[in-house]
């Protein structure tokens, strides 16, 4: 099952060599990870440029899950958002973590605004992160 969603910023962690990050090869291999048309819009292109085929190939081929906005709930979560002093979450963020919400997916993120929504917004992180 592609459950698994991995953020742009894990990603890049991932491409970097960092440690923390090397458990999604196995992710990868038992084919668990998921994506969608934001993620890849933000590494395609670099990786594109770089001309690095291989893995452009591999992150296309990925489970990606259609983004099904609604944009009343967007709104919500960036009023809980507000609410809750997190004033600096992007849209393509939240409509992220509403993909995942949507699909019941788990996320993996290096950035800590996700970590921080996940206390008052109904966001799953896969559990190595605990």
């Amino acid at each position: 099952m592609n459950n698994i969603f991995v953020d742009s910023s894990a990603w890049i962690e991932y491409f970097k060599g960092n440690k923390d990050y090397e458990f999604l090869k196995n992710l990868i291999v038992n084919n668990t990870i998921c994506t969608n048309d934001i993620i890849l819009t933000e590494l395609l292109p670099s990786i594109i440029h770089r001309k690095e085929v291989h893995l452009a190939e591999l992150l296309n081929s990925l489970r990606k899950y259609i983004l099904l906005i609604d944009w009343q709930d967007i709104r919500n979560i960036q009023i809980s958002n507000l609410k809750h002093g997190n004033n600096h979450i992007g849209v393509a963020d939240i409509i992220i973590v509403q993909n995942c919400i949507q699909n019941n997916l788990k996320i993996i993120s290096h950035d800590n605004h996700f970590r921080a929504m996940e206390k008052y917004i109904p966001l799953e992180f896969y559990k190595l992160f605990y």
